[in-house]
């Protein structure tokens, strides 16, 4: 009788081999709305294969007491992820996922100080030379990773005021930095082991997390979504150099695909922005403009829901460009039910989205698609600026800097240089706002006291019911 023997290890390296692909497919649907739900489910099924072939592999090697305290670590980890999952609403989001990529940081420099105190296994000198600069190199990654992190978390969240701080000669600092770290690594890796290599390492992670906290903190709040997606990058990265040390190549491979698809999501709003990637990573950008006198714009006009109701019901197009507001007041359903209505009576309606409306990349993508509104009428910024003067009204719902033409028209703003939605073009503006307070980035948009701009104030979710309401039937 034959008895087959099963090579775990095989098994387990087709499964990562699987799950690559998976995580793959995963970031290709999550390109479009219309597969995003389909790449998410990719992406599950991917780390679903992974953990039960680490869990396998590690039982065959004979690891018992390990596979236990992984298990107990992961129930831990899924009933903390589904209390989160079930009770933060989408305004919290953002800061929410600043909050993971610290926790990925963390587990890097965790991860790294672990193969320092370990030491490498290698007989060949070179190869022990390699270990040791993995090990350092993955512990200034995550550490810069964790502290940028919680920096955005805490702008993000309204706990750290949204100003970038401006600490004197602040790009030497970072540079400094950098050429510092550079040397510990080398003084690092040229150690004979012991107290003193591990003294420099010590160094070079308190290095890496004041660096960390410095680069996102000198960023102001206008800027913080492509800060979010660069903080993305940055753990795809950290978890790269885990694999490393781990010698775990899906660790490799996931990472890599994270650090590289975030870095590029990270230029293509750089681009959308007219923001230079080079200063994102560097932490150079996002200067408030020096205080001044501020600019008398004149009177803001005010408009009720009934007559913004008759604006839309005589307009034969109109378009809505949302912003954080929407969010905060839980509006999408509302606008959807809105939008609906509108084009039942033949009002072409569309939505204008700002590459970083919101506090992070699709956003208001994200509101909309769970809203139900067509994702054919859903239009990026430079599909639809060129639209807006036959627009007959505009609805801003709760966007203020994606929508300032201060960017344009004042070389000396903050915002300067960056696209928005050229809204003032369109014939009628209407204005959703709590009340005349400045937008994220704390610059005073002139939008609001334009001659076709009318202000509609109070909460979103509310006057948009109102103005169906209102609507004739």
């Amino acid at each position: 009788m034959t008895v087959l023997s099963i090579d775990i290890a095989s098994i387990s390296t087709a499964a990562y081999i699987v799950a690559s692909l998976l995580f793959i497919l995963a970031l290709a649907g999550l390109s479009k709305h219309e597969s995003a739900k389909n790449g998410l489910t990719y992406g599950m099924v991917g780390m679903g294969a992974s953990l039960v072939a680490t869990v396998a592999l590690i039982i065959d090697h004979g690891k018992t007491s390990s596979v236990v305290l992984m298990l107990i670590a992961i129930a831990i980890g899924a009933v903390i992820g589904l209390w989160r999952a079930k009770i933060v609403e989408m305004t919290g989001m953002p800061e929410l996922i600043a909050a993971l990529h610290s926790f990925v940081g963390l587990a890097a420099v965790l991860i790294g100080w672990n193969g320092n105190l370990e030491g490498s296994q290698y007989s060949l000198a070179s190869l022990n030379n390699i270990h040791e600069a993995e090990v350092a190199i993955g512990i200034f990654i995550g550490a810069v990773t964790f502290t940028g992190s919680i920096v955005a978390n805490l702008k993000l969240s309204a706990r750290m005021k949204s100003d970038p701080l401006m600490l004197p000669g602040k790009n030497v600092i970072n540079l400094g930095s950098l050429a510092l770290f550079a040397i510990l690594t080398v003084v690092y890796v040229s150690g004979d082991g012991g107290t003193g290599q591990d003294v420099v390492l010590m160094v070079l992670t308190v290095l890496a997390l004041a660096l960390g906290w410095h680069l996102v903190a000198s960023i102001g709040g206008g800027d913080m979504p492509v800060v979010v997606s660069m903080l993305n990058s940055y753990s795809g990265w950290a978890a790269a150099a885990s694999g490393f040390l781990l010698n775990n190549d899906l660790l490799i491979v996931t990472g890599a695909l994270v650090g590289s698809s975030g870095a590029y999501l990270s230029y293509i709003m750089c681009k959308a922005m007219n923001r230079s990637f080079i200063s994102v990573i560097a932490g150079g950008f996002g200067i408030e403009a020096p205080a001044g006198d501020a600019k008398d714009y004149g009177e803001h006009r005010e408009i009720q829901a009934d007559a913004a109701a008759d604006l839309l019901a005589n307009a034969s197009s109109v378009v809505i460009t949302p912003g954080y507001g929407m969010a905060t007041a839980q509006a999408q359903h509302a606008v959807a039910d809105m939008t609906s209505k509108l084009r039942a009576k033949g009002v072409d309606v569309r939505f204008g989205i700002h590459p970083v409306a919101g506090r992070l990349p699709g956003h208001m993508n994200v509101l909309l698609a769970e809203a139900r509104v067509p994702y054919d009428i859903v239009l990026e910024m430079d599909e639809i600026n060129d639209d807006f003067p036959e627009t007959d009204v505009v609805l801003v719902i709760g966007a203020n800097d994606t929508v300032n033409p201060a960017a344009l028209e004042e070389p000396g703003s903050p915002i300067a240089g960056m696209p928005v939605l050229e809204v003032w073009n369109a014939k009628d503006v209407i204005v959703f706002k709590r009340s005349m307070a400045t937008g994220y980035a704390g610059v005073q948009n002139p939008l609001f006291f334009k001659e076709n701009s009318q202000m509609l104030f109070g909460d979103a979710k509310d006057k948009v019911e109102e103005i169906v309401r209102h609507l004739p039937q």
